[in-house]
């Protein structure tokens, strides 16, 4: 799901590189046709989804000599992830849309590789719940929990006293308070260390998506959000640790290339051989850590606040600042305005304890609602 955005492409270039291990059944993207179609006519999948209606005719001419089935809708995405052939559903859409399918490929059973990081942010509750009802194993994607997920591997029943979140620190690590009011969408966009899309990128400058990293790392790990540290490590080299009861932490490091994490997710417990970049430690001299400051990065701030009360208030965390990006996106709100948004939001949004499925898709809507009019007043 999400074949033609970053994570997506990286995806299918692991596969490419192992045809012997991979075979691709379906591909889904929401506007991008064109890469959908170069996609579909390289990898020759059983189905191809695009998300968006209007681009279906598009599509499906381009495709109609090809033996494959080509749909259109948010249910067909809902319906492909249960078909019977497959056996893992890389779940790399961006935003809140990807929460609906994962959830019936969860219920079908499906290997879930977890790259959408706002379907556990939203619903982490109830993805954990349905994941352990329907014995469906969910293996993270991201460099950071997938970093995580090593680190414990052959641990057995060890107590971890603490999860060590990473951060590159984005492209204002040291900007002021001043400079941060006036920085622009192409300086947010320029990533020092990774290559990603325009949304987690966005995210990553305004520390937003490590915030979102912590709630994921809660319900993934079952690690209180107080037991949850995030570190500044501009290098990218540790993507991240785990400290456990004895004092001893154990770090997963390598070049940063998402690469990696998802052929690991797609081959666990096996380790693959590939051609990735190799560290070099006599060339990178050495690796820093800092304290990330929550006062000038304040959305990192509202993430372990978010987590803290629980209930939907993540849920409208994530609305409040997808609404955010895409004005920010769009230079209809300031960097730093962001954060005031989705800080109000917060505030006056209703609060619901114990929400159900239907009150998440609720409030999201509602949240988005009013954080759009908050924008545009």
């Amino acid at each position: 799901m999400g074949s033609t955005g970053s994570i997506g492409t990286q995806a299918l270039d692991v596969i490419a590189s192992n045809p012997e291990e991979y075979q691709v059944y379906a591909i889904t993207a929401n506007n991008s046709a064109d890469l959908l179609i170069e996609q579909a006519r390289r990898f020759r999948p059983e189905v191809v989804v695009i998300a968006n209606e209007a681009h279906y005719r598009k599509v499906s001419d381009a495709l109609s000599d090809l033996p494959m089935k080509v749909y259109a809708g948010a249910d067909a995405l809902c319906q492909v992830v249960t078909s019977q052939p497959i056996d893992i559903v890389l779940a790399s859409m961006v935003g809140f849309a990807g929460l609906r399918p994962t959830i019936e490929a969860i219920k079908a059973g499906k290997t879930i590789a977890l790259a959408n990081k706002e379907t556990l942010v939203v619903a982490g509750e109830l993805i954990t719940e349905l994941a352990m009802q329907y014995k469906t194993p969910i293996l993270p994607v991201d460099s950071e929990h997938s970093a995580i997920f090593q680190c414990l591997a052959g641990e057995g029943g060890s107590s971890v006293e603490k999860i060590i979140l990473t951060a590159s620190g984005g492209p204002f690590r040291t900007f002021s308070m001043d400079q941060l009011a006036t920085v622009t969408k192409e300086q947010a966009l320029k990533h020092p260390n990774w290559d990603m899309g325009a949304k987690i990128t966005i995210d990553s400058a305004s520390m937003m998506n490590k915030g979102f990293e912590v709630i994921e790392a809660k319900w993934l790990f079952g690690v209180s959000y107080d037991r949850i540290q995030v570190v500044v490590h501009p290098q990218s080299v540790v993507h991240s640790m785990v400290q456990f009861s004895d004092g001893a932490v154990k770090a997963q490091l390598g070049a940063p290339d998402m690469r990696l994490p998802i052929q690991y997710a797609f081959s666990y417990p096996r380790r693959l051989d590939s051609s990735f970049p190799r560290v070099d430690f006599s060339e990178i001299g050495s690796l820093t850590f800092e304290k990330p400051d929550q006062t000038r990065f304040r959305n990192l701030a509202l993430a372990y606040k978010a987590i803290e009360k629980g209930g939907n208030m993540p849920c409208i965390l994530n609305a409040a600042n997808e609404v955010c990006v895409a004005a920010f996106l769009r230079d209809r709100i300031g960097f730093l305005e962001m954060s005031d948004v989705i800080e109000r939001s917060m505030a006056d949004m209703p609060f619901c304890a114990s929400p159900s499925l239907d009150d998440y898709f609720e409030i999201d809507a509602a949240t988005r609602e009013f954080a759009s009019n908050l924008i545009n007043r």
